[in-house]
């Protein structure tokens, strides 16, 4: 079941202003990036599509099947996202495109030069004390769910991206940058909890992360947290955000879900069970945290798994 965190629909390109009905693309140029709307009103396989520069798509509606890395091919659906290099041919699918259920997607091509200033603001500004940490933006994580805040950005940008406002380049500026540090963050939160797992007293990152996990089930105090990562309250609050875009209450929530799904999928689970075993004091907070998060209720996503 995918997370609801879907994108706000652009307006379809009308009928006569169709330059074909597979992958039919509207541009809006912008200084440093270039917005791309695709559209397809039917169905074709193995469509190549190649941008210059990297490029940020997400869906907005129907469905694709992508080929990519020489990977296993995957659906991509609405509320996900997919960044490519430059220069690498995504090869497409599109099994069920039809005039009465188009597919759409967007596609944000970012030139080098401006990804290599936002890695370069996060080198200068995003480490802290003697863990210097190179940021990079990596593709061994392309595939993402769409959280609530991506989701906005990008929602953001296509209204700027398509907008006649004369300031544009300058919102543009702003929202993509933060888009990619949000996506680099991402990527590297999903590395060192990877590498925690491995190694858990390589850095104070992996040590706070592997102790979250050891302890999902129990009361977690943030004032713990803090200690076991030699810093302040408010300074872990501030290093914790820094180096993964979101709070740990945040990130103990959604490990926390990960476990919920997990355990919902077992039909001896009832709700009030599952809400226990993940660390949820509150059954009412667990129920509004799912649902805030999956986009639907622990009962309703039991009953659609079982």
């Amino acid at each position: 079941m995918q997370v609801n965190n879907y994108l706000q629909k652009p307006a379809l390109t009308r009928p006569e202003e169709l330059q074909t009905l597979v992958e039919n693309r509207r541009i809006f140029n912008l200084k440093n990036c270039e917005l791309n709307i695709f559209e397809s009103y039917q169905q074709a396989l193995h469509v190549p599509l190649t941008f210059n520069d990297l490029v940020i798509t997400s869906m907005i509606r129907g469905k694709k099947v992508m080929h990519l890395f020489d990977k296993p091919s995957f659906d991509y659906l609405p509320g996900e996202t997919v960044i490519v290099p430059s220069n690498e041919t995504m090869i497409i699918d599109f099994p069920e495109a039809t005039e009465q259920n188009p597919t759409q997607c967007i596609a944000l091509a970012v030139d080098e030069a401006y990804i290599l200033d936002t890695l370069h603001y996060l080198d200068s500004y995003y480490n802290t004390g003697n863990e210097q940490h190179h940021w990079n933006l990596t593709f061994n994580q392309y595939h993402f769910e769409n959280d609530h805040e991506v989701t906005e950005l990008i929602n953001k940008l296509i209204r700027v991206c398509s907008s006649q406002d004369k300031a544009k380049n300058i919102y543009a500026d702003l929202h993509m940058k933060e888009l990619l540090i949000r996506l680099i963050q991402t990527q590297h939160l999903k590395q060192v909890t990877l590498d925690s797992l491995t190694d858990n007293n390589h850095n104070r990152l992996n040590y706070v992360l592997n102790y979250i996990q050891e302890h999902l089930t129990e009361k977690i105090a943030v004032d713990v947290l803090s200690r076991k990562a030699y810093l302040s309250r408010n300074m872990f609050f501030k290093w914790f955000k820094e180096q993964f875009g979101i709070t740990p209450l945040e990130y103990i929530n959604r490990e926390r879900l990960k476990l919920a799904k997990q355990l919902l999928c077992k039909p001896e689970h009832n709700i009030y069970t599952v809400s226990k075993l993940c660390g949820f004091s509150d059954v009412n907070y667990f129920v509004r945290i799912f649902k805030k998060m999956e986009g639907t209720t622990p009962k309703a996503y039991q009953t659609c798994i079982l």
